[in-house]
Formats: structure tokens, sequence, C-alpha cells
């Protein structure tokens, strides 16, 4: 076993045979299949890359504790259309994916009165994968006009009771690399909405008047304005912490019209008036030479070296200063927590004065000018203050490209954590994330599992055999992994980040003949003779 794959060597491992409890207990979230395989967990390719998904050890007596009695556990009904390996093993090599992409600030600001503060950057959809067209397509097929097949959207706030209140239409563009996207320009919350945390909702339609589904945003703090004093780490909500999504807009002469976004385009930062990206926002060490960028956890301070990443293209801007934006200065002596919708300058590492500027929809470098009267501030222009604020992404992908739908997909079944349980004949994987219903079936790959509902945060299901992958399972010496993923009673995949890890048992494995120089007088040769022929016989046997 080596990279990623496979824990080290050092850990402790069963073997074929049967171990005690005990020794289960040793493993960290591993167990030996009859096969004589560990298996573990690992998360799938994602935007920020493979991650490991740590597994605690969990004892027998909290095993038991954990899990519901038998009596309460709710099968997935046998009601599922016919569903063979092939169909599945079709869309786990084509994918017909439908994604749909929310993005939005951690923070809104209350309008008061009649006044009417919008939110920005504006909540925004993109929808993405290959199983849109296919949809559209399939749906042209049963007789549906082109304007019947089109996709109609409309996002709202959710009102306190959970149902949902006015909502504006989202008139979808197309865009070059086949993404939809949309924005609600005009959304705002009054002072009347007394909640400190809301959602926004998204319900997609067809223009037959289908309804595809509902979908949420994560929650958004409520605030009355951005905050003058000065932070404390104690009002951790409001501060932004390195490693954290943002975006930046510029409003000139605070007029809404003229409110640009920091976006990408390609390979090229530009000031757009009509889509806003997500930046990771790091915090770069101060002592690293230069070109070289060195990430560092901690919370964003106002004279720290940052850097901008952005989160779709991975496109970076060179490391900067951030500083404090006071009535058009960029103060250089502040020592304190950024704060959500402040005002800020980003100076230009290793430059005299220069500090990130939009000039119309370009962005450039502008030379600041010190301040006559006060040598800690920076003169800057308007194109040179940007606003700061926190960002969320929340994303759903399912496919219906293979299943004619009359009722919605959502809820979407979303995982967020693996834990494995017991271990030789029978290994039992709970699954935990939001949305869960009784009729959702686990696969492993192409390989359907037997599955149990907990409860809409939990389910559990069998870990399927090696030997259901392959018939030469005994002899395998690379791990093998398989995508996990959720299958509606209906026939939607709702596919998912995580996988799932067979990995062959080192000592399980037929010992590689050693040929060593042997005295010829040593009454040792006949017996090595004799074991290696016994043990050859035995693995022979067992692939037989």
């Amino acid at each position: 076993m080596s990279g990623d794959s496979a824990l080290s060597a050092q850990h402790c491992r069963t073997h074929c045979t049967d171990a005690s409890s005990r020794e289960r207990e040793e493993l960290p979230g591993l167990f030996c299949s009859p096969a004589g395989a560990h298996t573990h967990l690992i998360r799938a390719e994602s935007d920020e890359g493979r991650r490991r998904i740590p597994i605690e050890p969990r004892r027998e007596a909290e095993s038991e504790s954990k899990f519901p009695r038998a009596d309460l556990w709710h099968r997935s009904g046998p009601d599922q259309p016919t569903v063979t390996r092939d169909i599945v093993r079709q869309y786990l090599q084509q994918r017909p994916d439908q994604t749909v992409l929310i993005l939005h600030a951690k923070v809104a600001q209350k309008s008061y009165g009649n006044e009417k503060r919008f939110f920005c950057p504006p909540p925004s959809v993109y929808l993405s994968g290959p199983g849109w067209r296919i949809k559209h397509e399939q749906l042209k097929l049963c007789g549906l006009n082109e304007s019947s097949c089109r996709l109609c959207a409309y996002m709202g706030l959710d009102s306190a009771g959970n149902s949902q209140g006015e909502a504006l239409k989202i008139n979808f563009e197309d865009q070059p690399d086949t993404q939809k996207f949309g924005c609600a320009k005009a959304l705002y919350i009054s002072d009347a909405d007394k909640r400190k945390h809301f959602r926004i909702f998204l319900r997609l339609f067809l223009g037959n008047g289908q309804e595809v589904g509902t979908f949420y945003s994560k929650l958004i703090k409520v605030i009355s304005k951005p905050s003058q004093k000065k932070q404390s780490i104690k009002n951790a909500d409001l501060c932004i912490s390195s490693g954290s999504k943002v975006a930046l807009f510029n409003r000139l002469r605070s007029q809404t019209v003229s409110t640009r976004y920091l976006c990408v385009e390609g390979e090229e930062f530009i000031a757009s008036a009509r889509q806003w990206a997500a930046f990771t926002l790091h915090l770069d060490i101060d002592h690293c030479q230069r070109g070289e960028f060195c990430p560092r956890d901690g919370y964003i301070r106002y004279g720290s070296a940052v850097k901008l990443v952005c989160t779709t293209s991975g496109v970076s801007l060179p490391s900067m200063i951030i500083r404090k934006v006071n009535k058009q200065y960029a103060v250089l002596d502040v020592d304190e927590p950024v704060s959500q919708l402040h005002k800020c300058a980003f100076q230009i590492k290793d430059t005299s004065r220069m500090y990130l500027c939009l000039s119309n929809e370009k962005i450039i470098q502008f030379q600041a000018t010190p301040c006559s009267k006060e040598a800690n501030r920076d003169v800057l222009n308007d194109g040179a203050c940007w606003t700061i604020i926190g960002t969320e992404a929340v994303e759903y992908t399912f496919s219906e490209s293979r299943v004619q739908l009359h009722v919605p997909v959502t809820p979407i079944p979303t995982i967020s954590s693996l834990e494995l349980n017991g271990g030789g004949d029978v290994a039992m994987l709970e699954l935990q994330g939001e949305s869960f219903t009784p009729n959702l079936k686990v696969w492993f790959g192409d390989v359907e599992a037997e599955t149990m509902y907990r409860n809409h945060k939990s389910i559990i299901c069998v870990v399927p055999d090696i030997c259901a992958y392959s018939s030469e399972w005994r002899w395998l010496r690379q791990p093998i992994t398989v995508p996990l993923s959720l299958m509606r009673s209906d026939g939607i995949i709702f596919s998912s980040t995580f996988s799932f890890s067979y990995t062959p048992e080192q000592s399980c494995f037929p010992s590689q003949r050693v040929v060593r120089e042997i005295p010829d007088d040593s009454d040792n040769f006949l017996n090595t003779i004799h074991q290696e022929f016994t043990r050859t016989n035995f693995h022979l046997f067992m692939q037989s």
C-alpha cells in the first residue's frame, strides 16, 4: 500500500482469519474483508483537491448504543425500478449530471423604512453539467416545443415559517463554458423581518409548469450596518479568517448603478458590472522570499500580507498588504481584524505605494501619494477602495436524464461524513448528512448495497464484498476505489464527493519465494522445498 490510498505500515492489521474484538478496536476505520482486504474511506477529487476523511474508531459498546434497534430501521422499499449494473456503469462512465450552484454573501444588510438595500454581491445561480442538455433533448423528443422545455427560475427569501415568500424571476444567460448564469439583483430584507438569519430559495420550473425542484442557500446573517468599531476576535462570525471565501466590489460615489465586482475572465482579472467571483483569501507569511507563497492560518488583520486566489480558475493576484480605508485614505498603522463589509485597499507587496485599482472594466495598479498632513496615510482614488464580504457556495448535483419524472428532484440528499463500523464477514457503513429519505439506496460504484434508513441525517448500509468487483479478487495487489452515490426509488441518481477503497492486506498475499544460498549439507534444504510446495498448492486451492 502506498500514497494516499492506504494507511502506513505502522498501523495494526488483521489477517484473513478471524480476529478478536480487541484487535478490531485498534484499527482506526479499517476492517479486513473475507477477501483479506483492508477498506478505508477517502474523499474523491473536488475543487480543492483530494482530502482524507478521518474516521474515529468506535468501541463495541458505543456501536451498540448508537445504532437503533433492528425493529426501528426502515429498509428501502422494493418499489425501485429495475436498474441493472450496466445502466449504473454507463452512468458512471458518461456522468450525465445536472448541477445547481448557488453563490451568495454570508451577511446581508437590513433595509429600513422605504429604502431598499439590495444584497451585494447579488445571489447568483450557475447551472452546469451535460445532463441539462440531455434532458432538454429528451423533452423535445417527447413532443414538447422549445418554450415548454425552457428552464424558468424564481429566487426569493424563505419566510419565518419556511414557506416561500415573494420571488424575483431569474433570466438565464448562456456562458461560453456551456453553463447558464443568472442572478437576483433586487433582493433585500426589510426591517419588518425580525429574523437574525434567513435563507434564499431558488425554484426551477420547465416552461410547461413542471417543477424541477426547490433549492436553498446556506444561512445568511442579518446585520444593521457595517461595524465601525475596532473588531474583536470574540465576534468571530463577522471577522474574516485565512482560507475563507470572499468577494470584492467597488462602488463609485456610493451609487448602486456604478458597482463593479472583481472577477476573472479567462485568466485575466476584470471589474464586471454583471458577475462576481469568489476568492480564497490566504494569509501570507511576511518573511517568504519574493515570488513564493506561504499560506498560514489565523484571522485576517490590517497590515497583513494576503493572497487572493480565484476559486474556479485558480488564477491569483500577487501578494498584497491589506490596508484599512478611512475617508479616501489608506491607513498604514492599523492592526485589527478585518470585518464584513469593511472598506479596504490592497497595496502590492514590495512596491512603493502601488494599489489594486479599477479603471472602467480593467484592473490596474494605482500609484498612491503620501498624505501631506499625516505620514501614516496614503491618498487613494475611488477605484482603489474596495468593500470586502465573506461568501458561501452550495452545490446540488443529480441526474434525471434516464427517467421521466413528474415530481421534483428535491430535496437533494447530501453526504457530509462516513463512519465505518464492524469488520470480518460484515461491515456496516454509516452515511451522515442531510435530507435522507427511506426510498434511497447506497451504491458502491456499480454495486447496490443493502440500505437501512435511520433518520433524515443518517442511513446505514452493508459494505459489498470485494468479490463483487472482480473474479480475481484473491490476487489483487492494488487498491480498488469506487465512488459512492445514492439512488432514489424512482431512478434519480445523486452523486457525491466521497469514494470507498478496498486495500489488499499485504500479510494476506502469497509470499514470494526468496532464493537464498543454502549449504549443500544443510538438512533445511528439503524442508524448504516441502514448505514452498505446500504453500503453492494451498494458493492453487484457494484460486480454484
